[in-house]
């Protein structure tokens, strides 16, 4: 049987935005925290690719779902480091509540008959 971290996981198209809120609820972080906390969060399931990540954090930016700032990060380097705004917390109760709603419905199909 393969390890866990032979089988990352491709992200599920629409998600990465909700899982880069949902990390971003903890405080500011730059796009390589991100990524690390979302793998930690999974148990090293789910990998994020940095070509998926980067224009998903300016997505998020230009809708004002996310502000980026560039700051000094703690490898004393300077990195863009983006919080999660008022409407980007609203906007997370609204993907949550989508996602438990699609996760459940996945769940009844996937029941074995």
């Amino acid at each position: 049987m393969p390890k866990k971290q032979d089988v990352k996981l491709d992200l599920l198209q629409g998600t990465l935005d909700m899982m880069v809120m949902q990390t971003l609820r903890a405080g500011a972080a730059n796009g390589y925290e991100i990524a690390k906390a979302i793998e930690r969060m999974s148990d090293d399931v789910l990998a994020v690719d940095h070509g998926s990540l980067y224009p998903a954090l300016h997505r998020l930016e230009k809708s004002g779902i996310v502000a980026g700032k560039w700051e000094i990060s703690s490898t004393n380097r300077r990195a863009r480091y983006y919080r999660l705004t008022a409407a980007g917390r609203k906007r997370l109760i609204i993907e949550q509540s989508r996602w438990e709603q699609m996760a459940a419905a996945i769940s009844r199909v996937m029941r074995p008959a």
